[in-house]
């Protein structure tokens, strides 16, 4: 007696120490969503960080090819899952918040459900098959969405990623679609390939299986540096979104932006945002969307 008493001891303890299951997913409440895998729910965003799309400059074929990817998506068309790399700064994950919101009010304006968008931090990658699971069942299409994602040597949950996204078992539910931004190509470290091409048996395989990552996603957007004059649009247009009420020549207003991007050793989209915001601090000037 004494030993059935203490096996269910013991089973009371597992259980209460014993990682919570999955929560229901409601997508209800909220367009926007962060996945917790430690308490493997749903976290709603209510005010998503984002830009006005018109204020992405110099990356306009990737705005239209995304946009147009992102509303069949959302329409229920065949789409594919999309890779955003290139330069730092340049506005990847920018824009694909922008064109979930662009995409949304499109939909509205037509009486349409909303897209949802999910976002996965690059460290919950191998929660991405649970995550996957839950949404597979939703009535919604839902963005999936994992900022600056890449892998460094000896770090195996890409193999996950891999057959989430085409290959495995599953496959990913005909409702989800993944987004991923990334400054690598291929996602992975070059001298990991490397390492794998010298050490291999046979290392045309080795590498290929690593290069067959990107292979997953169907759309790749190349972004890179932007020259003086489109960091120049840039200024320009944050300036002018925010109706700055400044006297300040054109001339001069280049002039600082210019020494600006000088000390940072760059032009981008996040450099002209962050000279816009130091300009507006200097001058008194609060920033918030014109009305």
């Amino acid at each position: 007696m004494r030993a059935v008493e203490a096996l269910e001891r013991i089973a009371e303890a597992l259980e209460r120490i014993a990682t919570p299951a999955p929560l229901p997913t409601d997508l209800s409440g909220a367009d926007a969503f962060l996945w917790r895998s430690d308490l493997k729910r749903l976290d709603p965003v209510r005010q998503v960080n984002r830009v006005e799309l018109s204020l992405l400059k110099g990356i306009d074929q990737a705005r239209d090819l995304l946009l147009e990817n992102t509303e069949r998506f959302a329409r229920d068309l065949p789409a594919n899952n999309a890779l955003l790399w290139g330069a730092r700064g340049m506005g990847k994950s920018s824009l694909v918040k922008a064109a979930h919101a662009e995409v949304n009010r499109r939909l509205a304006a037509g009486g349409n459900r909303p897209l949802k968008l999910v976002e996965i931090h690059r460290e919950d990658i191998e929660a991405l098959p649970l995550l996957m699971g839950l949404l597979r069942e939703n009535k919604h299409q839902i963005l999936v969405f994992c900022d600056d994602l890449s892998f460094d040597a000896g770090d195996t949950s890409y193999k996950s990623l891999k057959a989430v996204l085409e290959g495995g078992i599953e496959g990913r539910p005909a409702n989800v679609l993944f987004y991923a931004t990334s400054n690598r190509r291929h996602l992975l470290p070059r001298d990991m390939m490397e390492n794998e091409r010298s050490t291999a048996i046979n290392p045309g395989e080795a590498v290929e299986e690593k290069v067959s990552l990107s292979d997953r996603f169907g759309l790749w957007l190349g972004f890179h540096k932007c020259g003086q004059d489109e960091y120049l649009d840039m200024v320009e247009g944050y300036v002018a979104f925010f109706d700055f009420r400044l006297r300040i020549p054109k001339r001069d207003l280049h002039a600082q932006a210019l020494e600006w991007a000088t000390t940072r050793g760059a032009r981008s989209g996040r450099v002209a945002w962050q000279f816009v915001q130091d300009l507006a601090g200097r001058n008194g000037v609060r920033l918030s969307s014109p009305r």
